[in-house]
């Protein structure tokens, strides 16, 4: 995940204009004596539909800088010892090379770039932002975009390998604002108290024109030769590979206005599919982008609320969409409620539909509410349509009402063995799970395919399979212990799925029904891993045919390591470990961008 939030979080001037005529008044009461003229004053100069940008040309920045300064006090967030791999890091500077401390890399691994996103703060870690009006705060997944890249090239003279490092912030607009003032100015819009959020969502917009930060930290993808940052609260930031400078926002030519998909899908035609969702309507908008990145197919899929979709699935026919109640609800924040909530009582569907096709053409599947972050993949099946995702019964964001603090709300959550059914505790638990949509009958089949041993994320697999049918799946995998102690997701393990074997010794309780063989591969105790991905073998035959590539944190040491994994021995030792000269923080999203792709 990130999952990064958030999407419905960057707000239009239509929301700006709507959200001010609603919570003004709520705002104005919770004001003390000393700061009301200035917000009647500021009430004169807000009219019903606000252009933002003009009304930041005509209100003093200085004015508004010194009201936020005087009403607001920033306020680190403590971390404990255990969660000392999720602060951030500098900028390492120039490429810095890298030697193979263990085993070597094989002859024919692929020449290319390794690049991870993750979230790095600014001004030492996360803020929290305390106020008359209450205090809102940062959570992990809002800390700026930092890409961490490892480069593979061959000596055209002796055939050995040059592996080098770096480091570097995606310079998004809202980071060149910060680094400017050179000290936080974005207040934390997200989770917190309703009136301090609302104030952040007004003050935010005035004096930046936004309401949240452009964080782009969350994975990092290619189309039509160029390489790009993502965070679905914004645009994607094109980057330039060899130094992982910022290039400029990508709006597809002037056709894309909205937020934009963590993990767009290239379908197996090379069109890319893309979606964006935002806190009014239209709620959800899809996209499909040509191959060439030119021209954009875009629908209103015409939702009736606001979701925290992080994800979007293809076939080589349909584009697969996920509904399920995370939702944003900018009228929930006015009457004193979270803006992000996981409403468990409502419904959650999927819908199948036609590459080009529109809203009517969706063909809608109800299932068994759940939230599901990640698709592992999609593909089409005689007259079905199988969708399988990371399946868990509440979301990892937030607590659904409130009643404990978040170190608790997490703890709790990630206490699974022998537990994850209960709903006191093991409420995070993710299993990999399946749907089978029968695009005749209108029927589901729906059920788990891991059991409740280990709970599973950030799923990937060989990514020339993403949309077709596929033997094999790979996952991160939770060390529950570790990520109950810290308070966040720690995976310990990774996990290879076996997606057509059955596993004879287990079953789901009850059913009857065999669950899927899964090999593990294990890292040493305290040692733990992020921003996984599938590197195919050049020339290879079979889908597993290559390596799986990771970074991998050692707490006892402090240091960091890429680590390279022969997927057909997949429990064996890796082949390969890289030290890298400086700590990488836990991440995100990958992806391996192989010669020549990442030279375009």
């Amino acid at each position: 995940m990130a999952i990064s939030s958030y999407n419905a979080l960057q707000v239009n001037g239509s929301l700006q204009s709507r959200l001010i005529s609603h919570s003004f008044n709520h705002l104005k009461t919770s004001l003390s004596s000393t700061v009301k003229p200035f917000f009647k004053e500021l009430q004169q100069l807000l009219p019903m539909k606000v252009d933002v940008s003009k009304t930041m040309k005509n209100t003093s920045g200085k004015m508004l800088d010194a009201v936020v300064d005087s009403l607001f006090q920033f306020v680190d967030i403590p971390s404990l010892p255990s969660q000392k791999n999720f602060l951030p890091v500098e900028e390492i500077g120039e490429l810095v090379e890298v030697t193979c401390t263990l085993g070597e890399i094989p002859a024919d691994f692929a020449e290319g770039v390794f690049i991870r996103n993750g979230s790095n703060p600014l001004f030492g870690g996360l803020k929290s932002a305390v106020s008359i009006f209450g205090e809102s705060h940062n959570i992990w997944v809002e800390g700026e975009g930092m890409l961490h890249a490892l480069y593979f090239k061959k000596d055209d003279d002796c055939g050995s390998w040059i592996i080098s490092y770096k480091n570097r912030y995606v310079e998004s607009e809202t980071f060149k604002i910060e680094t400017k003032r050179n000290k936080p100015g974005f207040l934390p819009a997200l989770v917190g108290d309703a009136p301090a959020i609302i104030a952040a969502y007004l003050l935010n917009s005035l004096r930046f024109g936004t309401v949240n930060k452009h964080m782009s930290n969350t994975n990092v993808f290619e189309h039509s030769g160029r390489i790009y940052s993502i965070a679905e609260n914004y645009l994607p930031q094109e980057v330039d590979i060899s130094t992982l400078e910022t290039i400029c926002d990508w709006d597809v030519n002037g056709t894309w206005d909205r937020p934009f998909s963590s993990h767009p899908k290239k379908a197996p035609n090379g069109e890319f599919v893309v979606m964006g969702t935002d806190a009014w309507k239209p709620y959800y908008v899809l996209g499909v982008i040509s191959a060439d990145g030119k021209k954009v197919h875009k629908v209103d899929l015409k939702f009736k609320r606001c979701v925290l979709s992080h994800d979007i699935g293809v076939t080589q026919n349909y584009n697969v969409i996920l509904d399920h109640p995370l939702t944003l609800d900018v009228k929930r924040l006015t009457m004193g409620g979270q803006i992000l909530q996981y409403e468990k009582e409502e419904y959650a569907r999927i819908g199948v539909m036609p590459r080009y096709g529109d809203a009517e053409s969706v063909k809608w599947f109800e299932v068994q509410t759940n939230c599901t972050f990640h698709f592992l993949n999609c593909f089409e099946d005689a007259n079905q349509v199988i969708v399988r995702g990371c399946r868990a019964l509440t979301s990892f964001l937030s607590d659904p009402d409130g009643s404990l603090n978040p170190y608790e709300w997490f703890s709790k959550g990630f206490i699974f063995a022998g537990h994850h059914d209960s709903a006191e505790v093991g409420y995070l638990f993710t299993h990999l799970y399946e749907w089978r949509l029968n695009m005749l009958s209108g029927k589901v089949e729906e059920r788990n395919l891991t059991g409740s041993e280990y709970s599973m994320d950030f799923p990937f697999i060989n990514e020339q399979f993403t949309g077709l049918k596929h033997k094999y799946g790979y996952t991160q995998v939770i060390d529950s212990g570790a990520s109950s102690i810290c308070g966040m997701a720690k995976y310990g393990s990774l996990a290879k799925l076996y997606l057509e074997e059955s596993d004879s010794t287990k079953s789901v309780e009850g059913r009857g029904e065999h669950l899927i063989k899964v090999e593990y591969h294990k890292f040493e105790d305290n040692n733990f891993c992020s921003g996984s991905a599938f590197v195919p073998r050049n020339g290879g035959i079979e889908e597993d045919d290559g390596w799986i590539i990771t970074f991998v944190h050692n707490e006892e040491t402090d240091v960091t390591q890429v680590h390279i994994i022969d997927a057909q021995d997949f429990e064996g030792e890796a082949i390969a470990k890289l030290t890298l000269p400086q700590r990488v923080p836990y991440g995100f999203h990958s992806t391996f961008l192989s010669m020549p792709a990442c030279q375009s």
